[in-house]
């Protein structure tokens, strides 16, 4: 497609692989944990201690790379987290102890946790040049991605090692990065439409590689950061969600409901072809019913759906709550990073994504520790309850998403 509409559908479909890359690489490491559990011997509390890895390493992360996209840019910087996560998922299978298993964890997290500031930072950047409520489709991918690294993941959990697994998902992501960096790298972000105008499309820059665009975002004030972090509270709430399912649902159906390892894992792959066509199909409900609505209906299917997950007798009703959670939990993260972002510009979309990621970050720990104080199951009503919390924060934030 020739001139600036083209220019945005490269630039979209660029950041479109990096969001499926993502997804793809974390969920292939997921579905490997339990193996990994059994290579390093450790008990579920340690476990969640090893994988607080993740999580701190990317919070820390998300604090710091605000800062970087606006020095360097969120191309650039989506483009460098990209190749560090692709090298660090090949490190945990090379680990014998859950301490060894916490550090190199911590390397994936911060690649993690940077390149989903970054590319967010992106794609909100891109959101208002299109002037319509794509964040979803981006998410989409991501999920899509998660659903084909879980998928492939549960057909060679039985062939092949962890080793080989996650070596074979570290090329893939090299290779990947290679094809879709060049777009990115070419273009400077795009800027918002004015009114009545055509969107802008990214401009390229002497050389073909970008650089900084247009004078720095002024300081938010009191109430936009108080916005900011209210909308952080809901994206905390999602991504403790689905730090759960995908650290805990493969250990639950495997040592729960008596799955294998392969049904196990398909646990994953339920919930992040629900988050799929949820999020598919995002744009179109934020359209029609608006930010509020998708929200509180988003965080009660949520609840509802994770409810039956944790607590049914049988592996396929638990399944079909991961389903329906993971339908639930789809629009809730995309509409909090995009309003922070709309607000603060990459620094929103760091306080948001931190706050978001806090949730990971608090999840593995407390998990872990109730299934030892109480019991897996009980351990995992936990999401459904803050699933309504998202809710409820919806209906109280309802003008502001209007």
């Amino acid at each position: 497609m020739p001139g600036p509409a083209g220019d945005l559908a490269r630039l979209r479909a660029a950041l479109t692989t990096f969001f499926a890359l993502d997804g793809f690489v974390f969920a292939g490491w997921v579905v490997r944990i339990p193996a990994i559990k059994e290579q390093t011997g450790a008990s579920p509390s340690t476990l969640g201690l090893a994988l607080l890895g993740v999580s701190a390493g990317a919070v820390v992360t998300m604090v710091l790379t605000g800062r970087l996209c606006r020095r360097f840019g969120n191309h650039q910087v989506t483009v460098a987290c990209a190749v560090l996560l692709s090298l660090s998922v090949a490190l945990p299978p090379l680990t014998h102890s859950a301490l060894a298993l916490g550090a190199v964890l911590l390397v994936f997290g911060a690649a993690y946790g940077g390149i989903n500031v970054a590319f967010n930072s992106a794609a909100v950047e891109l959101v208002a040049a299109l002037r319509r409520p794509v964040m979803p489709s981006f998410h989409a991918a991501f999920s899509l991605g998660g659903m084909i690294g879980a998928g492939l993941g549960a057909l060679v959990a039985g062939a092949l090692s962890p080793t080989r697994h996650l070596m074979i998902l570290a090329l893939t992501g090299l290779l990947v990065t290679a094809l879709a960096a060049p777009t990115l790298l070419r273009h400077r972000p795009p800027k918002p439409p004015e009114t009545g105008n055509p969107p802008r499309p990214p401009e390229r820059t002497a050389g073909g590689r970008a650089a900084p665009s247009g004078p720095p975002r002024p300081r938010p004030d009191r109430r936009t950061r108080a916005l900011v972090a209210v909308f952080g509270l809901i994206a905390l709430c999602t991504a403790y969600g689905e730090g759960a399912l995908a650290d805990w649902g493969a250990l639950h159906l495997e040592q729960d409901l008596d799955a294998s390892p392969g049904v196990a894992a398909i646990g994953y792959s339920c919930f992040a072809l629900a988050m799929t066509l949820g999020r598919l199909s995002g744009t179109v409900l934020l359209e029609r019913f608006g930010r509020t609505r998708t929200v509180v209906a988003g965080g009660a299917t949520a609840a509802a759906g994770m409810l039956l997950g944790s607590l049914a007798p049988s592996l396929w009703a638990a399944l079909l709550g991961f389903a329906v959670a993971g339908l639930g939990l789809a629009n809730l993260f995309p509409v909090a990073v995009e309003r922070a972002g709309a607000l603060a510009g990459p620094g929103g979309v760091a306080v948001a994504s931190t706050l978001g990621y806090g949730g990971m970050l608090l999840g593995p720990p407390v998990i872990g520790f109730m299934a030892d104080w109480f019991s897996l199951p009980a351990a995992l009503t936990s999401v459904a309850a803050l699933a309504a919390v998202a809710a409820l924060i919806g209906v109280a934030t309802r003008r502001v998403t209007a």
